[in-house]
C-alpha cells in the first residue's frame, strides 16, 4: 500500500493542476484527478501555488475545507468504485448518482459516509468497517 506524506499529496495535486493548465500530457490517474479539479474551481488558486500549499500545512484551519483532502476523497471513491472495493460500493455510488442525477453530488454524499467510517475506525482503534460504509451510501441512495 502506498502511503504518501501530506506534502507529497499536495505536490501531486498542484502538479496535476499545473500540467493540465499547460495542456501537458497527463497519465491516466492525473486525468482523473484533473477532472475532479475541474469540478472545483474554488480550489484552483490554492492548487496554483505549491509553495503556499506546503506552507499552509502548518496552519490548516479546521473550520475551512481542505481542498487536498476533498480531492483525495473524490479520488478514493472513484478508485473504490472502479474496482468495487469494498464490495458493493460501485452499485451504491451508481444508485446514488442516479438518484441525485450527478456523480459529483453522489461523491459528496458518499464522502460523508467515508469520513464517518474513517473517524469511527480511528476512534475505536479497529479496522475500517466497509459494511457500514456501504450501508450508509445505500441509505443515501434510497432516501426520499
Amino acid at each position: 500500500m502506498i502511503q504518501p506524506s501530506q506534502a507529497d499529496v499536495r505536490r501531486f495535486f498542484c502538479g496535476v493542476y499545473a500540467k493540465a493548465r499547460t495542456a501537458a500530457t497527463l497519465e491516466p490517474m492525473e486525468m482523473l484527478v484533473s477532472q475532479w479539479i475541474d469540478e472545483h474551481p474554488e480550489y484552483h488558486a490554492e492548487l496554483a501555488d505549491v509553495d503556499a500549499a506546503l506552507a499552509s500545512m502548518l496552519n490548516d484551519d479546521p473550520n475551512r475545507t481542505n481542498p487536498f483532502l476533498h480531492l483525495s476523497m473524490h479520488l478514493s471513491i472513484s478508485e473504490q468504485s472502479s474496482i468495487d472495493q469494498p464490495r458493493g460500493i460501485r452499485q451504491a455510488v451508481e444508485l446514488l448518482t442516479h438518484r441525485l442525477n450527478s456523480l459529483h453530488d453522489a461523491h459528496h454524499r458518499a464522502m460523508e459516509c467515508l469520513g464517518r467510517m474513517i473517524f469511527e475506525s480511528q476512534r475505536s482503534g479497529r479496522m475500517p468497517d466497509g459494511e457500514s460504509y456501504i450501508a450508509c451510501v445505500q441509505r443515501n441512495a434510497t432516501q426520499d
